[in-house]
């Protein structure tokens, strides 16, 4: 990518739409198996179930956020409980990876993901792979602006308006996989400086920090606050149920997930771990999202395209996984709003 591009939510690599075989046969029934899923719990629990039907596994899930998820999986790195990491921002495996919290596996599937899921697979060393892909933005409840009046907001600059004081909900970047994101785009977008002055005067119109991304974009359809700041995909799947939300791709361009897929180091059940790993990364996996009304952009090129994905214009950073993703600079950074945003008066 350019420093900033102009593209469509599409053109993260899809550009084919076409099946691609499974893996070959159902596997056999054995055992069980432990996930800690960091994507919505009903894309979890269709995953799930559609995996349990294929082998007879028996699946264990505890549905948690990206960070509370990393947090639980290093707590238990002398005994881990946890077979499998599905979803989750890829910055918090990419933290693991480094730390050493995950197991090195070279999935047979790779050669059928999209670049941006293989590029992660190779920074991490094998340890991590991209499973979905999705851009952050957010969006605002259309019956409640049109009560408080004004223009709709187009851009990131916008939130700062002081008409929407106490108006805008966003989640904590300690927990939270989608708030290091919008963390480390504004710093990209913007330099540190001005990012975290951003950072700062974005607080005084915040009303609540959720642990997890995805609250936001409920919060809005229901009318509990103004505007959510959350990944485009999750405000759209809110939309698709019929809540009065408009979604915004912001002017200035905007970060991206890449969600990511881990097997735990130290995994009581690695055959399981890899069994569900594998399938995970098939087109007959991942049209599960889409059935649970969740429109990311998918890994595998042959996973068929959702009707109802969004067709927005969205400008995207060239964000740098690779840094961003690093124990020391997340840590950092982390430690740094917790200091300096959080801790602010409203």
């Amino acid at each position: 990518m350019m420093d900033v591009v102009r593209r469509s939510f599409t053109g993260l690599g899809i550009l084919f739409a076409g099946l691609i075989s499974a893996l070959p046969g159902d596997a056999q029934a054995q055992g069980t198996l432990t996930l800690y899923c960091g994507v919505p719990e009903e894309w979890c629990r269709a995953t799930i179930g559609a995996f349990e039907r294929k082998t007879g596994t028996k699946v264990q899930m505890t549905r948690k956020s990206a960070g509370e998820i990393y947090a639980q999986v290093k707590a238990e790195s002398a005994n881990p409980r946890g077979d499998v990491w599905f979803g989750g921002t890829g910055d918090s495996h990419l933290q693991a990876a480094e730390e050493g919290l995950l197991l090195e596996y070279r999935s047979p599937l790779l050669p059928q993901l999209h670049p941006w899921a293989v590029k992660q697979a190779e920074q991490s060393r094998y340890h991590t792979v991209g499973l979905f892909a999705g851009a952050l933005g957010y969006g605002f409840n259309t019956r409640l602006m049109e009560k408080l009046g004004g223009a709709e907001p187009r851009c990131w600059s916008d939130l700062l308006d002081p008409r929407f004081k106490n108006e805008v909900q966003s989640s904590d970047p300690n927990s939270s996989g989608t708030a290091y994101t919008l963390i480390a785009t504004v710093v990209q977008l913007m330099g540190e400086d001005a990012g975290f002055d951003y950072m700062k005067r974005l607080h005084r119109n915040v009303n609540q920090y959720n642990k997890g991304g995805g609250a936001a974009a409920k919060a809005t359809g229901q009318g509990e606050t103004l505007i959510g700041i959350t990944f485009l995909d999750d405000m759209l799947a809110v939309q698709t149920e019929g809540a009065p939300v408009k979604l915004v791709a912001p002017c200035e361009g905007t970060g991206y997930q890449v969600g990511s897929l881990s097997i735990i180091k130290g995994t009581r059940n690695p055959e399981n771990a890899k069994a569900f790993y594998d399938w995970a990364l098939t087109p007959e996996s991942q049209v599960t999202a889409a059935q649970a009304k969740f429109f990311h952009v998918q890994s595998n090129r042959g996973t068929p395209i959702a009707a109802e994905a969004p067709k927005l214009d969205v400008k995207l950073i060239d964000y740098n996984f690779a840094k961003y993703g690093a124990a020391t600079e997340r840590r950092r950074l982390l430690a740094k709003w917790s200091d300096e945003v959080s801790r602010l008066p409203k």
